[in-house]
């Protein structure tokens, strides 16, 4: 298990400097601020929402999963399913909860004020997939240790799940300036950067919409999928 802890912090490093430098090269827009002045804040919260989760959870997702295996905690361990049919069943149903996740902390005046830390950042840009309030992070934990005991997924699935889910936050929040063609091939399955960048604009109907963060499924699947800001990427956006 420690092995795995290593090579997901390894693995979140290598992609926040790897989309670091790709909006770089190609920028989608220009910056309003500079890093500056908003990565200290950013990045800070990365540090200050680990030690709070630590405080809180004596377990972690791969501990606790490592002991709902042991201990055949979890609808899975309870049938003879394929590794690799357990894996797919348990990324689907962890993306769809952090989906639903999201959208009830739009639709939740009090959860909306916690999770308006992120949308606050006055520019758009990888360090904005690392912005989220204390409280969030320990709520979002709480749901995944809670989907952990009721599933008992492979060690495997968790870690995938949590490098997934990192990663896609930083690519679908990057500064990114993807050629047309390719964002509409890649947002039949996943979240890209023009996709979300919608959901940060300060026109309302727009600000609650394209909720997803991996698959874009489930926002068409449940009427929350909007294609393009109605002002445009540079004029709609932030909020």
């Amino acid at each position: 298990m420690q092995y795995l802890e290593f090579w997901r912090l390894a693995l979140f490093v290598g992609l926040l400097s790897l989309f670091m430098i790709l909006e770089w090269a190609w920028p989608r827009h220009a910056r309003r601020f500079p890093r500056r002045q908003r990565w200290p804040s950013n990045l800070g919260l990365i540090v200050l929402n680990s030690l709070t989760i630590k405080l809180i959870f004596p377990l972690g997702t791969l501990a606790l999963g490592s002991l709902a295996e042991q201990q055949h905690w979890g609808v899975l361990n309870q049938l003879a399913l394929p590794s690799w049919l357990s894996i797919a069943i348990c990324l689907l149903l962890f993306d769809l909860a952090i989906y639903w996740q999201h959208r009830l902390f739009h639709a939740i005046p009090l959860l909306w004020r916690v999770h308006r830390v992120h949308h606050v950042d006055p520019d758009y840009d990888v360090s904005l997939g690392l912005r989220f309030h204390p409280i969030e992070i320990a709520l979002s934990m709480a749901i995944k240790l809670a989907l952990i005991v009721i599933l008992g997924p492979p060690l495997l699935a968790i870690f995938l799940f949590e490098v997934i889910l990192n990663g896609m936050a930083m690519f679908n929040h990057s500064n990114l300036n993807l050629p047309q063609r390719w964002d509409a091939r890649l947002r039949h399955a996943l979240v890209t950067p023009d996709m979300h960048r919608v959901h940060h604009s300060q026109l309302y109907h727009e600000h609650n919409s394209n909720y997803g963060f991996n698959l874009s499924c489930w926002d068409r699947l449940f009427r929350s999928y909007r294609a393009q800001p109605e002002l445009g990427h540079q004029g709609s956006i932030l909020a």
